[in-house]
């Protein structure tokens, strides 16, 4: 009967095989089996329940859409990443002594920190990995820096991806460090209430509706800053940065490898104008009280440190002391955090800046008020002359500038005759000692063996 009943599942031998087993367990067994299989299952089921509960609450890092794909609220860190970030042409083992020198300066202040150094070899492969299928999953943000050949450009949107992906502390590579990074916020903060930490630059607001200086009248730094991973505003810049060139490529009728932009574009595109834009909205976004906007004022004449939406704002002495505007002071200030050296900043040579054909860069100025005031003056004046005047100044301009380049040319000269004179007078003067000095060690040495000889004399002139 039991072969029967078996027989289609196999052979009668494995039939027979299972008869045996069931004949061996004993029968109270037999019965109470399902109910112990459901206690199993049951037991399984809730255990996986916990471990999973468990494991999204000590989740410390959750890719944002996959957050948002699940329902899971992103993980925000008490604490900023220890980490110092910063974009070179080349790697650490190739700087040359300015940028070595200020690189050590960063390690040498903040020794328990991660300093990472990102640079055209390397930087596409980090953008790939963060943001492509296995990071953040956004092709449309690595095929746009792919397609991007502008260095700048490059440059700051690789800042943000870079603080966007991980977070830290970004430092361009003329950057110097002064002080620790515990000190760049101070102690009446909870680090678990600040997700960005950032200084005032240009703070000159007079000068708001200048059709030049205007747009970078009022800005925020972002040759250094402070950020926490995954941060809006970092995203919210970067698509900025993405539908604004691409707009530029269609206006042009170029692909984006080959747009063209002058010093404005890059400042108020991607640069500090950018930046400082899309703060402000952010903190907007999330403010208490839409109906009464954050605007500069809220940031002009910063006094010490505020915190806005979390958003911890230091003065501009904090990053960008010794400006000689924007009252920045200077780098002996006790609210001197960093030193901008400024030695990488040749990027406007590729992107120049407005230049009038007799007064210049406005930008020449340094927000001087009387300076500005006349070039705009000049400025002014110079439509309503006449052709002849026009050449008459641009003639009078070309004699100066020749006199002032005879001058400095003869100011070299004197310089570099200067100093053959004085290697000459070191060389002679290194001679005179060497020479001296094997005189006299000429003579010690006669000496001793005069005395040596003496001596020998003496001791025959004693001898028995």
């Amino acid at each position: 009967m039991i072969a029967k009943l078996v027989s289609p599942l196999g052979s009668p031998k494995l039939a027979a095989t299972t008869a045996q087993f069931r004949n061996r367990l004993p029968t109270q067994f037999r019965r109470g089996a399902p109910l112990y299989i459901a206690v199993v299952v049951l037991v399984l089921f809730l255990l996986n329940v916990t471990l999973f509960h468990s494991g999204v609450q000590d989740t410390t890092f959750v890719l944002p859409h996959v957050a948002t794909k699940h329902n899971i609220p992103k993980y925000t860190r008490a604490e900023f990443p220890r980490k110092i970030w910063q974009t070179w042409k080349v790697n650490p083992l190739a700087f040359e002594q300015r940028d070595l020198d200020t690189a050590r300066s960063w390690v040498g202040q903040n020794p328990s920190y991660r300093y990472e150094v990102l640079t055209d070899s390397n930087d596409m492969q980090y953008v790939e990995w963060h943001f492509g299928p296995d990071g953040f999953n956004r092709p449309d943000i690595v095929n746009f820096y792919r397609s991007v050949k502008a260095a700048i450009v490059k440059a700051d949107l690789l800042r943000y991806l870079v603080m966007y992906a991980e977070g830290g502390l970004y430092a361009d590579i003329d950057v110097e460090a002064l002080k620790p990074l515990s000190k760049f916020v101070p102690e009446r903060y909870d680090m678990a209430d600040i997700d960005m930490v950032i200084g005032v630059e240009i703070d000159e607001p007079d000068w708001k509706d200048h059709p030049i200086l205007g747009p970078k009248s009022r800005s925020f730094c972002q040759w250094t800053f402070m950020c926490k991973p995954q941060l809006p505003v970092m995203m919210r810049l970067i698509e900025q940065i993405m539908t604004w060139l691409n707009g530029v490529a269609k206006e042009q009728g170029v692909p984006l490898a080959e747009v063209k932009l002058d010093f404005d574009q890059i400042i108020s595109g991607t640069g500090p104008s950018a930046f400082t834009n899309a703060i402000i909205a952010e903190i907007n976004d999330a403010s208490d009280n839409p109906g009464k906007p954050i605007t500069w004022d809220t940031f002009h004449d910063l006094g010490e440190s505020k915190l806005v939406s979390r958003v911890l704002v230091l003065t501009v002495e904090a990053f960008a002391a010794g400006q000689g505007h924007s009252n920045s002071g200077n780098h002996d200030a006790r609210a001197a955090l960093v030193k901008h050296h400024y030695h990488a900043s040749n990027w406007p040579s590729r992107h120049p800046r407005y230049k009038h054909p007799a007064y210049g860069e406005v930008e020449q100025c340094n927000w001087v008020d009387e300076c500005v005031k006349k070039w705009d003056e000049n400025v002014a004046a110079w439509g309503k002359l006449s052709e002849a005047e026009q050449k008459s100044i641009l003639a009078e301009k070309e004699r100066k500038e020749k006199e002032r380049e005879e001058q400095r040319k003869k100011e070299e000269e004197e310089r570099k005759k200067k100093e053959e004179e004085d290697r000459k007078k070191k060389e002679e003067e290194d001679s005179r000692k060497k020479e001296e000095e094997e005189t006299k060690a000429a003579k010690e040495k006669a000496a001793k063996k005069n005395a040596g000889k003496g001596g020998e004399k003496a001791a025959k002139d004693n001898k028995p």
